[in-house]
């Protein structure tokens, strides 16, 4: 789990990679959990709140692009 500060300390563009990591990762997860394989089901958790994260990251990071503009 990753704190909001090390997202503010990346790009735009990293935010983007980062996100769809985890994405990926939280579909796995998913498909785990419905074959019955899943074993940290904590993880589910961690993963959807660090893609909250990054997405308010990102979304105040364009805000604050926009108004310099």
């Amino acid at each position: 789990m990753a704190k909001a500060q090390d997202f503010r300390a990346m790009t735009v563009d990293q935010l983007d990679d980062e996100l769809l990591k985890l994405k990926k990762e939280q579909f796995n997860l998913r498909f785990q959990k419905a074959t019955g394989q899943l074993d940290n089901t904590s993880r589910v958790r961690l993963v959807r709140r660090d893609i909250a994260r990054i997405r308010t990251v990102v979304t105040t990071k364009r805000g604050e692009a926009a108004a310099k503009v």
